[in-house]
């Protein structure tokens, strides 16, 4: 799995999008393997414009897989690599990583 870090980008959504798409995405689509684009934490003002670009990514890349986590953790990331690697049915995702973790599993 190739890990793309996504970085520089400008703050505005907008700017943040054109940019991503004119740097990071031809990478991705050149990739032949599958993908797994890691974006430092931005607010809620993001999420769509990445979750749709993850999202159209993952659909013209079959039959390889594209996800995303949005972190600025080393660790959570790896950790996310490793749970995407074992996990074969899941592509087009963008996942917020808590270095926190979840806490305890209440049963």
């Amino acid at each position: 799995m190739l890990v793309l870090a996504v970085e520089g980008l400008p703050p505005e959504p907008l700017a943040a999008s054109a940019d991503f798409h004119a740097r990071v995405l031809p990478q991705a689509l050149g990739a032949q393997a599958d993908v797994l684009l890691a974006f430092a934490p931005a607010d809620y003002t993001h999420r769509a414009w990445r979750l749709a670009a993850v999202q159209g990514l993952a659909r013209v890349a079959v039959p390889y897989r594209v996800n995303a986590v949005a972190s600025d953790d080393p660790a959570a990331i790896a950790a996310a690599q490793a749970f995407l690697a074992q996990a074969a049915g899941v592509t087009g995702q963008l996942l917020p990583l808590d270095s926190q973790g979840a806490g305890a599993v209440v049963n």
